[in-house]
This record gives structure tokens, sequence and C-alpha cells, in this order.
């Protein structure tokens, strides 16, 4: 993958260079499109608080990647909906202790007004991409 940050667009600020790119230029290959993922565990249950929820729905998209037999280094698009804009520091803590990379992938976060579900916070969807 190939990351695409150009001077004739604004910079990435220092804090996240390592959990956001403009854009991700990725090799034809299999491509994986995982479906928004919430922060539900495998029995059903939710955790009523943001950063479980955020690190549920995360071990969910990689349970996904991995049956697929991918990694999150091949994931080329993120998008991150939230119902919360106060939650938004505790988004970009989480995936830079988590998903923080060199390569980071093109991302997206949305404040949405609500999820599928009354209880959800945070609803994480990704494209991932091997050669």
């Amino acid at each position: 993958m190939k990351t695409l940050n150009p001077s004739t667009v604004w910079a990435v600020p220092e804090p996240f260079r390592t959990i956001y790119s403009h854009a991700v230029e990725a090799p034809a290959g299999r491509t994986l499109y995982v479906s928004g993922q919430l922060g539900v565990a495998p029995d059903g249950q939710m955790h009523a608080e943001f950063p479980e929820q955020l690190e549920q729905a995360m071990d969910n998209v990689e349970a996904l990647l991995g049956a697929a037999g991918m990694a999150l280094s091949d994931v080329v698009k993120a998008t991150f909906f939230l119902t919360q804009a106060t939650d938004l520091p505790s988004l970009g803590q989480g995936r830079r202790g988590r998903w923080a990379s060199e390569t980071p992938p093109a991302v997206t976060v949305l404040v949405v007004a609500a999820l599928a579900r009354p209880d959800a916070l945070i609803e994480v969807e990704v494209t991932a991409v091997r050669s």
C-alpha cells in the first residue's frame, strides 16, 4: 500500500499521522468489505461505555480480517460512526493504542444521530486489500 498525502492538500497534523491518510493506493488483489461492526460481544452483550464498545468493535473487525486471512496492515479504508462528538478524543486514543501504522488507511469519522441499535455508541467499517 502507498499512502498519498500530497502537499497540495492540507497537511495531516503530527498527532494523526499514524492513524490517518488522505488516500491509500492499493495494488490489485483480493478485496474484503467488512460491514459496520458494533461493539457487540460474541454472546450478544454490549458494554454501556464508549471505550469498551470501541475495543469490542475493533476485536470484531480484526476477527473478520483474520477469517479472510488478512490483517490490519491490509486495511485501506476505515469509517467510524459515532453518536457523540464528545467521544472523538477517546476514538483517537483507542486507534493510536491499537491501530497506529506507518501506512495508516484513509479514514472518515462521522457523528450521526443514531445507529441500528439504540445502545450503540460506535460502528466501525473497513475495506481491506491483499495483493
